[in-house]
């Protein structure tokens, strides 16, 4: 997954974008001057939407097929979740808008979601009782994570009234002649950022190992990589279609986001390897270990 990066606009400062969308710049603070700024913003948008719709799919599937976690691989999951608490690190480096940084905590509480349902089926599908404790576990670790962010979230802002945080995480402002250098804040942003990507490729190998292994992609939502393929799709090119800063070549502006397009474009080369598992194991069951510790752990419950 990926947060879009927005470049800012002071709030209530039209001089500095005189020809650029109302809308977008009331509710984003982002200069769209063209059609190419403003397919870029409904782009980013709509990849938003795909992410964040994501994991329900594999909510469903994980219900229905109760082996959860055989199908799917635990490191997977761990480096996902690693990926997006950098982005939500970096969401509060590059002091990004409100809806950036709720979508952030949205894709990390998603994750803990996806990892009580894997710890659930394991400790269900092993005879294990805890089941209980696993869960109430991670509802604690899901309350102590919205508390923790919203106290973070409190003494962020360190800009006046009359302006509204939304400076992006890798963009170099033109408003006195010559680039700015980057912050300390900046650098470490993208630093973050670029963690966070290596996540996000890495977090794929093991489940493309998982499939291999098991020869079976039974208990695994396509809908998922579906989605989230699409959405680093549309994420991708709305990074490419934004017009550069003024005063910013195309390769330096690509330089400056190459982070995010690896990530994005990189995890999208992959989840194509694993729709081609997908293909190839369309007619795959699942082990007979796997039906029959699915089947024990439903009597054990009854």
């Amino acid at each position: 997954m990926a947060v879009r990066h927005w470049r800012g606009v002071p709030f209530g400062n039209l001089s500095e974008c005189p020809n650029g969308s109302r809308w977008i710049l009331e509710v984003f603070h982002e200069c769209a001057q063209d059609g190419r700024d403003v397919s870029s913003v409904i782009l980013g948008l709509v990849s938003i939407l795909c992410f964040a719709a994501a994991s329900f799919p594999q909510f469903y599937q994980a219900c229905k097929t109760g082996i959860m976690d055989r199908a799917l691989s635990i490191y997977f999951l761990l480096g996902w979740l690693g990926g997006d608490l950098l982005n939500l690190i970096g969401s509060f480096l590059a002091d990004q808008l409100p809806l950036q940084v709720y979508t952030a905590v949205y894709y990390v509480l998603a994750d803990l979601v996806m990892l009580s349902l894997y710890c659930y089926y394991r400790a269900k599908n092993r005879g294990a009782r805890f089941t209980a404790p696993i869960n109430a576990a991670f509802v604690f670790l899901s309350m102590g994570t919205v508390s923790a962010l919203s106290l973070l979230g409190s003494g962020t802002s360190t800009e006046g009234t009359g302006t509204f945080p939304g400076r992006s995480l890798l963009s170099v402002h033109m408003d006195d002649p010559g680039s700015k250098p980057f912050t300390r804040s900046e650098i470490i942003g993208f630093t973050v950022g670029s963690v966070s990507s290596v996540l996000y490729l890495c977090s794929r190998v093991p489940q493309i190992y998982t499939n291999y292994k098991r020869k079976s992609t039974t208990g695994i939502s396509y809908s998922l990589f579906a989605l989230v393929m699409l959405g680093n799709s549309l994420y991708g090119l709305s990074v490419l279609l934004k017009n550069p800063e003024p005063g910013q070549g195309e390769g330096d502006y690509v330089l400056h986001h190459l982070p995010w397009l690896v990530g994005s474009l990189g995890v999208l080369s992959l989840d194509v390897v694993i729709s081609f598992q997908f293909l190839t194991y369309r007619k795959g069951r699942a082990s007979a270990h796997e039906e029959r510790d699915a089947l024990l752990g439903e009597q054990s419950d009854s």
